[in-house]
């Protein structure tokens, strides 16, 4: 399994009903019923990919993501993953609602705008980065909501959500000491586990 996937399953409790937003070939879910015995459904778009997923008899639904999330209803899962794909996604705050609303807590990953390669770029060259976690010209990417991690993190104190954990790594999904020091500045990815805000959470 991908390094980055073995992260997320970190993440997840035994036993879990999970959701796995954009899930690939589903990778994850096989793994987390195997050795987590989760509940598990992905929801995909890719054909191909969706065929692979029932080979490996994971649950699997398509749906567009930015067609929301309304056929869940709240509370449907306890944990709801998207793995880089929120800066993709048209409306990525009204996405993360919805990942809590349906959801207890929720893990996402994305890549750093941020990250000391992306600046250089820009500030040495005058163009929009290319690395290896974004190995995307400005024309053909299919991110359209580039971030930092302090952005995202803004964006979850502005919402009240709240960070359960926190990994950064590098391109490889590595941790490396100064990552842990300034985040934003020398990391490559980030894995947020998010849950509800405390006012909500104590309601339900």
């Amino acid at each position: 399994m991908r390094a980055d996937l073995a992260i997320i399953a970190e993440l997840v409790a035994p036993g879990a009903r999970v959701l796995d937003l954009g899930c690939g070939t589903g990778d994850l879910l096989e793994h987390l019923q195997t050795d987590k015995q989760v509940n598990g459904y992905g929801l995909e778009i890719d054909p191909d990919n969706i065929t692979a997923c029932l080979e490996k008899g994971v649950n699997v639904i398509e749906q567009n993501l930015d067609e929301g999330l309304d056929n869940f209803p709240d509370d449907s899962f306890d944990m709801v993953v998207m793995t880089e794909t929120l800066q993709s996604v048209r409306n990525p705050n009204q996405t993360l609602d919805e990942m809590l609303r349906i959801g207890r807590e929720c893990v996402v990953t994305f890549p750093n705008f941020g990250n000391w390669r992306c600046r250089a770029q820009l500030s040495i060259l005058g163009r929009m980065p290319v690395a290896q976690h974004l190995p995307h010209s400005w024309y053909d990417t299919p991110n359209i909501h580039l971030c930092t991690f302090n952005d995202f993190e803004r964006l979850c104190s502005e919402k009240s959500l709240r960070i359960i954990e926190r990994f950064v790594s590098d391109a490889n999904h590595v941790n490396r000491p100064l990552m842990n020091r300034f985040p934003n500045f020398f990391g490559t990815y980030a894995f947020y586990r998010l849950g509800r805000p405390h006012a909500r959470e104590d309601a339900v």
